[in-house]
């Protein structure tokens, strides 16, 4: 095939030739400005009360042990390598949540499977799996055991 020096296609591609070397201005339309999103949290992802395992182990306790509260302890998370319990709670109590010695942290649904049996790898798990116990722990009577919970701590080691 001989070349004529033109950028040649075939008739039926409607394009049209264009003479070698000749520049071509291609006109694409301006790209929609980027705009960051913030990933939406599934509805009604639980916040979660992070507290030293001693302590949230005696607050487990106190909630079993209280027929009278309402709604009874959630799902629970054990942290072996941060000695430390999770206690999932309703979605918006980390807004609120000012207790001394604990943390609460928005989830967001952030690694939230409770279809695992262990959530993540390691010494991490479930001390009381979501498919055991009631959908989450409610604050308020989370509030009063865990502070009931520190309050036994103390008076068992001021007795020693």
């Amino acid at each position: 095939m001989e070349s004529t020096g033109m950028n040649t296609a075939p008739a039926s591609s409607g394009a049209t030739p264009v003479p070698s070397g000749t520049a071509v201005a291609v006109a694409v339309a301006p790209a929609a400005p980027m705009v960051p999103v913030a990933p939406q949290a599934p509805a009604g992802a639980p916040d979660l009360v992070t507290v030293p395992t001693r302590q949230g182990l005696e607050a487990v306790d106190i909630i079993r042990r209280a027929a009278g509260l309402p709604g009874g302890v959630g799902p629970v998370l054990h942290d072996g390598s941060g000695d430390t319990l999770g206690f999932l709670v309703p979605p918006g109590t980390a807004d609120a949540w000012d207790m001394p010695g604990s943390a609460c942290t928005q989830t967001n649904g952030r690694g939230m499977r409770f279809g695992d049996a262990s959530p993540t790898t390691g010494d991490t798990g479930w001390l009381l799996p979501p498919e055991a116990v009631g959908p989450v722990t409610d604050p308020e009577v989370l509030r009063a055991a865990l502070g009931e919970a520190a309050r036994l701590i103390e008076a068992a080691d001021n007795c020693r």
